[in-house]
């Protein structure tokens, strides 16, 4: 009876990495669709939402058969809530993906991201669809030294976003105050997206070790 219900544990885990792969793509296709414009490839990932709630959906649906049918034991019970508790964090990743995209459908013909600052925020949507790719082998592994040093790369991020607001308040910003005006939602849409990547990573720890990733970092 345990062996199935483990069975069915990590059958959750799966497809908590299977979405992760979901939400990885959507953060590609919506810098695509943002730094070249693209309304085509703006609405393919607005649409996509809809696969990635539908599918966060269903783990919850197995989550909690698990927690009504299975009773797990304290071990168990804290997997099974982890798990409810990242798929939620996935479907806020791809949500902000979706905004992404809506901020580069509200700007054709023209690109959200004036020239001088593209670099940096390309480089902003790197750095979230790394840690995007990083948290799902870290699902599938269970690996706890590959959470904790995400979470210490998370601060690439923070810099990141440090860079994009000096620009924008800098003396030479001739862009206005629409350009501005996205371009700091844009950030802090890339910036939560590592945030939610980074709690995730935290959740595997817990599950793992049943410690705070703060008590392990050394």
């Amino acid at each position: 009876m345990r062996d199935a219900f483990h069975e069915e544990l990590d059958a959750v885990f799966g497809d908590l990495a299977s979405i992760c792969g979901l939400v990885e793509t959507a953060v590609s296709q919506a810098t695509k669709a943002l730094l070249e414009g693209d309304i085509d490839i703006a609405e393919q990932v607005i649409s996509s939402d809809e696969q990635i709630d539908r599918a966060r959906e269903a783990v919850e649906d197995q989550a909690f058969a698990l927690l009504s049918l299975q009773q797990p034991v304290a071990g168990d019970l804290r997997v099974v809530v982890a798990a409810l508790r990242m798929v939620t964090e996935l479907e806020r990743m791809g949500d902000l993906s979706v905004h992404v995209a809506k901020i580069a459908r509200l700007r054709v013909p023209n690109v959200a991201v004036p020239g001088e600052i593209a670099p940096t925020m390309v480089k902003m949507a790197e750095t979230a669809e790394d840690m995007v790719s990083r948290v799902q082998k870290i699902i599938v592994q269970r690996d706890v030294s590959a959470a904790i040093e995400l979470g210490r790369d998370d601060e690439i991020m923070d810099q990141l976003r440090r860079a994009s607001f000096t620009q924008l308040l800098g003396d030479d910003w001739e862009h206005g105050v629409e350009a501005a005006v996205d371009v700091a939602l844009l950030g802090r849409y890339y910036e939560r997206i590592a945030d939610h990547a980074v709690s995730i990573a935290n959740r595997v720890v817990f599950v793992v070790t049943g410690e705070n990733p703060r008590s392990l970092d050394s």
